[in-house]
């Protein structure tokens, strides 16, 4: 039997007070278990963000790589072992503006590998810049005068690219969000679920959301 425990990590998470990689941390961790997936089974993929230092803090197989490339290395290393269960775990920026391409077509070929997409709605690691998922009119440090770009909606585009399972929930769900991840990796081909989870650092501040996530 596999819990959540087989999971714990050796080191203590460095993320930002109110940030919500702490509650999506712990939903994957429970996903995982409850799907008896083991850790040696499990590989974690990541491309550049906060949210790609998961696999620091879980005791799991992780690869982590270029900027916008995680969903390719993912497709790979599913093509080598099919027997391997392939998450990959990102931020917006990283999956849906330089990885955009990489995204939309691994959906369309429906490859079997569940992706978890961490929206804080700016690229948070380096310094606040818009996002492509940054809502309009909202305030970050290339746009101090408010975004006037339509931001992607995640769902809608992994929908009409060719997903099978898509789902969005926010950093506060987490039993509802380990639900939707459980779901997603039980489903054969492209899974998305987006997790709404704004930087509390960055964003929230910035756009004066309050000190609450």
């Amino acid at each position: 039997m596999v819990t959540r425990a087989d999971y714990a990590g050796l080191e203590e998470p460095t993320w930002c007070k109110g940030c919500g990689n702490y509650g999506i941390l712990n939903a994957v961790k429970m996903a995982l278990a409850e799907n008896e997936i083991a850790p040696h089974q499990a590989l974690i993929v990541t491309g550049i963000g906060c949210g790609s230092k998961l696999p620091h803090y879980a005791t799991v197989n992780g690869l982590h790589t270029l900027h916008g490339r995680a969903v390719a290395y993912a497709v790979g290393a599913k093509v080598a072992n099919t027997v391997l269960e392939v998450v990959v775990i990102s931020g917006d920026g990283d999956l849906v503006s330089i990885g955009g391409n990489h995204f939309i077509h691994a959906a369309r070929r429906n490859v079997d590998i569940t992706v978890i997409c961490v929206n804080n709605f700016i690229y948070a690691m380096t310094g606040g810049q818009v996002a492509p998922t940054t809502p309009l009119k909202a305030n970050a440090s290339t746009m101090p005068y408010g975004n006037y770009e339509r931001p992607f909606n995640i769902p809608y585009l992994a929908e009409s690219s060719g997903a099978v399972y898509v789902a969005r929930w926010s950093a506060l769900h987490v039993r509802r969000l380990t639900n939707g991840i459980t779901e997603a990796l039980q489903k054969p081909g492209f899974s998305v679920v987006e997790v709404i989870s704004p930087c509390s650092t960055l964003y929230s501040r910035r756009n004066r959301l309050g000190t609450g996530l």
